[in-house]
């Protein structure tokens, strides 16, 4: 038998998907860990909503990051339009589970997200060596 020498590696190459991706991960470890917070420690259910908007604009900033990285120019535009697509994501995923319409929070969540990922595409576009 001959050993594999080379396991081929899975790669997204669209800069918006692979962002997105990451995206949504930093989502679910930031969701994990505030509920292990709750759980351990004497933090209150009231400051979830504060903890769910640092979540997603630091989700939104590291999918930005990726984003603008992988895409090598335009990083504001690139991690934009991933901050909207992920409002857009959150808000239909909202409409669907939980009947959730358009409203005023939903709309500030499109323009916060738009400028967490814009300033993440920023910094990511210029940490390329």
């Amino acid at each position: 038998m001959n050993p594999i020498n080379k396991v081929s590696q899975v790669r997204i190459s669209s800069p918006l998907l692979s962002g997105l991706l990451y995206s949504l991960l930093m989502m679910a470890l930031g969701t994990v860990i505030v509920s292990l917070l709750l759980v351990w420690t004497g933090v209150q259910e009231s400051s979830l909503p504060t903890y769910g908007k640092m979540i997603h604009g630091l989700s939104v900033f590291v999918g930005g990051w990726v984003s603008g990285k992988r895409a090598g120019s335009r990083g504001w535009y690139h991690g934009g339009i991933l901050g909207a697509l992920y409002a857009i994501v959150l808000g239909i995923v909202g409409f669907l589970a939980y009947d959730n319409g358009l409203s005023l929070a939903s709309l500030a969540l499109l323009g916060g997200a738009f400028a967490s990922g814009a300033l993440g595409g920023m910094l990511g576009v210029n940490s390329r060596k």
